[in-house]
Order: structure tokens, then C-alpha cells, then sequence
């Protein structure tokens, strides 16, 4: 007696809900065809300038307003992110533009974009790193007298 009910109230709200989330489609600028992951931190641009703004599209009174407004503004559908492409085999920093929950454009992420990315400074080392780490890290690279590799 109470199931009719229930089956009637599934029937009026439409077709079952898909409960697998879609995930975001990240593409290599080089392989377009190839789909590239990255679960890494994103670090989201800040703009100061309204001229910034007016490059993204918007008009220069608007900008103006919007940047004596919120003089820090934060972009939250831009970001670089660091990511890994198969075909490639090793990571890329990216610029990733996201346009809805599943479509994003990624390019390759141009230096000065670093530039307005608070907290961070791309050509000072980190400093919670240690100089001795810094240097092992490097070791691989590093070159004897003969010319020639110390690990290979």
C-alpha cells in the first residue's frame, strides 16, 4: 500500500541522477589528443592592475571600478598548476582557465604569469630547503672533471 506512492514520486522527478562525478578535462598543449593529470597545488592569479583586467575581456570603466573596489582581486577560474602528460613523460607548469566544471583551456604557463601569483617568487630558491638538499638534488646533473657524469 505505501510503495505505490514512492514509485509514483520517482516517476514525477524524471530520469535516474548520474552519481558519477565528471571529471575535468585537461588536454597537453603538445598532444592534444592526450589527456593530462595533475592533483598538485594550484596557485591562483591575483591582479592589482585594471589593465589586467581589460585584457581578459572586460571594459576599462568597469575595471577601474572593480580595482578601486577590491584592490587584491583573485581570479578564481585561473590558475597555474603543475601537470604530467604521458607523451611528454615528465610535468609541465600550465595555465589552466577553467570555463565550467569539466571544460578547462591549458596552455604552458609563460614566466611573467608568475609574477602575479602571491607568496610566490620563481627565481628565489625555497627556503625550506636546505643547501645541502638543494645541492644533492642537483647531483645527477652535475658534471666531473672528464666531462663526464658522476652517476649514469
Amino acid at each position: 500500500m505505501f510503495a505505490f506512492p514512492v514509485l509514483l514520486m520517482r516517476a514525477s522527478t524524471g530520469a535516474r541522477r548520474n552519481r558519477r562525478p565528471k571529471k575535468r578535462e585537461l588536454f597537453c598543449p603538445a598532444h592534444p589528443d592526450q589527456q593530462i593529470q595533475g592533483n598538485g597545488k594550484k596557485y591562483y592569479l591575483h591582479l592589482l592592475q585594471p589593465e589586467q583586467l581589460q585584457q581578459r575581456g572586460m571594459a576599462a570603466k568597469k575595471a577601474q571600478l572593480i580595482i578601486n573596489a577590491y584592490p587584491v582581486l583573485v581570479l578564481s577560474n585561473e590558475w597555474l598548476e603543475e601537470l604530467y602528460c604521458p607523451k611528454c613523460g615528465n610535468s609541465h607548469w600550465c595555465h589552466v582557465i577553467k570555463h565550467d566544471r569539466v571544460a578547462h583551456t591549458v596552455r604552458w604557463a609563460p614566466r611573467d604569469l608568475w609574477e602575479q601569483v602571491a607568496h610566490v617568487d620563481p627565481t628565489a630558491a625555497n627556503p625550506t630547503v636546505s643547501e645541502y638538499s638543494r645541492r644533492n638534488a642537483r647531483r645527477n646533473a652535475i658534471k666531473r672533471v672528464d666531462g663526464k657524469r658522476f652517476f649514469d
